[in-house]
């Protein structure tokens, strides 16, 4: 065999670099937009979706949805749940939101819906605060977002627990009223004179147990 022959024999080089396979064509992504305002500022919603729709097309994704939401107060959030469906049906692989608060209503509320995207393998991304939850470093940084939720947690019960505290100093009386104790003179009335226990409690207005209870513990 020539020389000629000899080279066209030669197996073609592998692309591969230091043992490493080529770069295949990474496939395209789909994501969904998240946009909201307060009901005093919808002027900033064109802001969003044209930030998040330029950063979508830099990372190479195709919008597969965009919702938009004005609402006051921090509870509201009815439309991010359509996003959060199309996540469920694994319609969509990223969510791009331009600001942390502009999703979560709170710290708890923000790591109980990352986490269900982190179950369903869909990305989640926050324009402003740079927060990558597609990358290695990101899905760290979610990890400290547990912590934070578990001091919200704990600074509302510490809340809770000094205003009750609060509450027994000055004397007030927690819990349900004794609705039916106001009436326990008048319920012992009401059936010495021959009213049913069932009467009682219609005329009251109040539970036939509670009726029961009372009159048990005067026998008692």
């Amino acid at each position: 065999m020539n020389k000629a022959g000899k080279r066209a024999s030669r197996p073609a080089k592998s692309p591969r670099v230091f043992g490493h396979p080529s770069q295949r064509a990474q496939p395209e992504l789909r994501v969904g937009l998240y946009a909201r305002v307060s009901t005093q500022d919808p002027q900033t919603i064109p802001l969003q979706t044209r930030a998040m729709r330029e950063y979508a097309a830099r990372r190479g994704w195709r919008i597969a949805l965009q919702v938009k939401e004005i609402g006051s107060g921090a509870s509201q959030r009815e439309r991010r749940e359509k996003l959060l469906e199309a996540a469920r049906r694994r319609e969509i692989d990223v969510v791009l939101v331009w600001r942390l608060d502009r999703w979560g209503r709170s710290v708890t509320d923000l790591l109980a819906t990352l986490q269900e995207l982190e179950h369903l393998g869909v990305g989640f991304v926050s324009l402003t605060e740079a927060l990558d939850l597609t990358t290695p470093a990101g899905r760290a940084m979610a990890g400290l977002l547990a912590v934070f939720a578990e001091f919200e947690r704990e600074i509302l019960r510490e809340r809770v627990r000094a205003g009750l505290a609060h509450a027994r100093q000055k004397g007030q009386r927690l819990g349900r009223p004794p609705t039916a104790a106001l009436h326990a003179d008048r319920i012992r009335r009401l059936y010495r004179a021959g009213a049913s226990k069932t009467e009682i409690a219609r005329r009251l207005q109040i539970g036939r147990t509670s009726v029961r209870r009372i009159l048990a513990a005067k026998e008692r």
